[in-house]
């Protein structure tokens, strides 16, 4: 089994019997005029669970226990008491009456509405001046017990889809279809997976540990993989902040202390809930197309704490593959003041399109918490233990701790997802679809310890090899396998010659993640595409092989003969020290390049291939990486969300094993990325590095230029390769996505979903006169040494969802011969 998005590609192409609620309505809400009436209240009467109706005056609701009558109410408007004779009641259509005395008053529309005299807002005002006494952020230490349920559902199942050929012998699995609570569609549960966990945290100094004490899911057991990608499909969040994080978007918080510019407020009712008198408010977004949502919040009218709270995002925010999105969260009293959560339910529907007709697959996690205790300080170093091993126990739990720790009971169809999972997963016809989602997601095709790949690098092309083929594999055992090799063959059909590359790693401690490595590669390669470390890589796919798609002639390649050894150790969580010893060997690919360097002091002798053997001291700290498995290997959960350090120190060392340089190189490298709430998401990384002593081209720190349409990180799009040359270099790059926020506010622009991307970056560098004597090479040592170099870009993002496309512009050094002064890049990728 592989990770992430392999599981969820899989569960979009796997798409009848009901298991009706006790109490289900749905239908349409609609003014005198026939207008569809959104934002409506709609709750079962006499009761908490209640909706609001959507933008198109539509809505559905469930509930366990039995009701009779329904309430439809919205300020402006006669409330309506609607009887339920049946337990389903699904073709509801309600009008509801104008209130004589608020006929002109009263309108739903987007835009401003005045905040004076607004009861909704008073209220909103108290939550905000109260909102840090609520929750465990009141304690010093917490900890509690999480129960955690997560779910996928096929949508839309209809006839279509059970006649779909690719069904063919799975046509069981339509015995197990179900309704989903919040929409009402008939859906086909697929995969359920189920945890327990003790949380500790101290908010003094800002640490959390979790220890998960059982696990269990459906068709796949024991795959930590699997369920660490489910797990990343879902945030954490917390209403109370400004900002809710769902996937990789920042939505605005109804109760954010900017909501006031975002949505409408209106102060709907009153009522007990659950001991608790409580004020309703519904709140609804101003403008289109913003990371809004809308929906309803009961609120205490004498701690101002959050008792019940939906969210449901707009069908027209900008975000990508989700077409529905839903959060609810509930709220319990401690010692009749403090309000703690309860119970957190999200709900998302993932789908090509947002048409009503479209089908996809609902994502549904269920957190419930209990046994809180507070202000029990643990022992000096608790936070830092983390397991390092992989407990199968963890997960073989028996039933008697289900039944004693399962802090929600499961329903009839969520029991039936364990027999169902582990019967499909033994129907070939299954096997096969889960073979080729496999592929397509990881690159590799699997077989009984190893696997081929990956298959993308089959073809490649490069002024020197021509057309290309790599063949390549690695072993592979499980998940958690303390070993790993992994190695190529590549053939050039121009220049008729073999490369190959091969490295193999052990882990020696798994508590310490002692690991030793080695590996050696023998290919052509493009020096200068790095700042750091970009000539010790043994398995790196080269940019030597994007002859197809550069600007102009590349013939600036180089031959590379690599040797490494290396030992890497984790002294601490996230903190890695590795020194490594390689030797390499470097000389041109091309008749067209060269690294020639004189070797004597009259520039009398020339060589042109350099020997070099080094050891490389690395530290690297990313502080908040979460991973998953326990063996040689491990995969990261959170990419994009934490920031690196990196610093290393070099040291060349001459004439052992025949080595030709002596030197020092120190460099330093940072990122962060950046998530500016409801201004979209940045990044920001900066280089700095100097090497001392006398070295050739080869051993340089070049500028890294960009010579592809394709987008490159840390390079410089407008700057041809080998451009600028150093010694001693500092350079930052800063890259910001709006997220639409600006072409949101364009009408003709606002249905496409367009994202601005705006960047800058600059270079800072010199090189020394002597490394100017050294080279006897055509390219000239240049360096932005008078004033830093620097480029700007702007671009549009998400163009058919997919692409985006920025065009790059040289702000200085126009004088360079065979100079740039613009570009354009491209980059692929699917993201919300």
């Amino acid at each position: 089994m592989r990770p992430k998005a392999t599981y969820l590609s899989l569960l979009f192409l796997l798409c009848y019997t009901i298991m009706a609620s006790q109490t289900r309505v749905g239908g349409v809400v609609k003014d005198e005029n026939g207008q569809a009436l959104p934002f409506v209240n709609v709750i079962f009467n006499n009761s908490s669970e209640g909706t609001t109706s959507g933008e198109n005056g539509k809505f559905y609701l469930q509930s366990e226990n039995n009701h009779t009558e329904l309430k439809i109410s919205f300020i402006g408007y006669q409330t309506e008491i609607i009887p339920l004779p049946q337990k389903s009641n699904l073709s509801l259509e309600i009008v509801l009456q104008q209130e004589a005395s608020s006929l002109d008053e009263v309108k739903i529309i987007r835009g401003k509405t005045s905040k004076k005299n607004n009861p909704a807002i008073d209220i909103l005002r108290k939550i905000w001046k109260n909102r840090r006494d609520n929750g465990i952020t009141a304690f010093k230490q917490y900890q509690y017990k999480k129960y955690e349920k997560l779910e996928f559902e096929l949508d839309g199942i209809d006839s279509s889809v059970v006649k779909n050929p690719i069904f063919n012998g799975m046509e069981f699995i339509f015995d197990y279809a179900d309704t989903n609570r919040i929409t009402g569609k008939t859906i086909l549960p697929v995969f359920i997976n189920e945890s327990v966990s003790r949380v500790y945290g101290d908010n003094v100094e800002n640490k959390k540990r979790e220890d998960l004490l059982g696990n269990k899911n459906s068709g796949f057991d024991q795959n930590q993989n699997l369920i660490a990608a489910v797990k990343d499909v879902y945030d954490e969040y917390n209403v109370y902040n400004n900002y809710i994080k769902v996937f990789d978007k920042s939505f605005v918080s109804p109760l954010s202390t900017t909501g006031i510019n975002n949505y409408n407020y209106v102060l709907s009712d009153s009522a007990y809930v659950e001991n608790k008198w409580c004020y309703n408010i519904i709140y609804y977004p101003r403008r289109e197309n913003e990371l809004t949502f809308k929906g309803d919040f009961w609120v205490n009218d004498t701690t101002w704490a959050i008792k019940k709270i939906n969210l449901e995002a707009s069908r027209d925010a900008n975000i990508n593959w989700v077409k529905e999105l839903y959060i609810e969260q509930e709220f319990e009293v401690l010692n009749d003041s403090v309000f703690l959560i309860s119970k957190d339910y999200f709900q998302a529907n993932f789908s090509l399109t947002k048409k009503e007709t479209s089908k996809g697959v609902y994502a549904k996690r269920t957190q419930v918490f209990d046994e809180y205790q507070f202000n029990l300080k643990q022992a000096e170093g608790f936070y830092d233990k983390q397991a390092y091993r992989f407990n199968k126990e963890v997960y073989q739990r028996g039933q008697d701790f289900w039944d004693k720790n399962r802090l929600e009971e499961l329903n009839r169809a969520e029991e039936d997802i364990y027999v169902m999972l582990d019967s499909l997963t033994s129907v070939p016809a299954f096997n096969r679809i889960y073979d080729i989602a496999t592929i397509a997601e990881s690159g590799y095709v699997e077989f009984n310890g190893w696997d081929f790949g990956p298959v993308y690098s089959l073809f490649d092309y490069n002024e020197v090899e021509g057309f290309r083929t790599r063949l390549g594999g690695r072993t592979y055992f499980g998940q958690h396998d303390p070993w790993r090799i992994e190695g190529y063959l590549a053939y050039g059909f121009l220049d008729e010659k073999f490369k190959y590359g091969i490295s193999g790693k052990w882990l020696l401690d798994a508590r310490s993640r002692l690991i030793i490595s080695g590996g050696k590669r023998r290919d052509i390669v493009q020096l200068g595409a790095g700042l750091t470390g970009n000539t010790t890589d043994v398995l790196g796919r080269s940019l030597a092989s994007s002859g197809l798609v550069s600007v102009g002639d590349n013939t600036k390649l180089s031959h590379l003969n690599l040797n490494t050894v290396n030992l890497e150790i984790e002294p601490w969580n996230n903190f890695k020290v590795r020194v490594g010893a390689s030797y390499r060997e470097l000389s041109s690919a091309s008749p067209d390049f060269s690294l020639d360097y004189y070797t004597d002091k009259m520039q009398s002798n020339i060589a042109s291939t350099i020997k070099q053997t080094e050891i490389a001291t690395t530290f690297a700290y990313t502080p908040g990486r979460q991973t998953s498995g326990f063996g040689v290997e491990q995969n990261v959960i959170n990419e994009d969300e934490f920031p690196t350090f990196f610093f290393n120190y070099s040291l060349g060392l001459k004439d052992i094993l025949k080595s030709d340089f002596d030197y020092k190189k120190i460099q330093f490298f940072y990122n962060q990325p950046l998530k500016i709430g409801g201004f979209g998401r940045a990044n920001v990384s900066m280089e700095a590095g100097k090497t001392v002593g006398e070295v050739p081209l080869g051993l340089l720190n070049v500028v890294p230029g960009n010579q592809t349409y394709f987008s490159m990180y840390n390079a410089f799009p407008v700057l041809n390769f080998y451009e600028f040359v150093t010694d001693t270099y500092v350079s930052a790059h800063f890259d910001h996505n709006f997220n639409g926020r600006l072409f949101a506010r364009i009408p003709l622009l606002r249905e496409l979903n367009l994202r601005e991307l705006v960047g800058v970056r600059a270079v800072w560098g010199e090189i020394s006169e002597a490394n100017k004597a050294l080279n006897a090479s055509e390219i000239p040592f240049r360096a932005p040494n008078k004033t830093p170099y620097y480029e700007y870009s702007l671009g549009i993002g998400n163009i058919l969802k997919f692409l985006s496309v920025e065009a790059h512009f040289r702000g200085n050094y126009y004088n360079v011969p065979e100079s740039r002064s613009f570009a354009i890049t491209a980059s692929f990728g699917f993201h919300f």
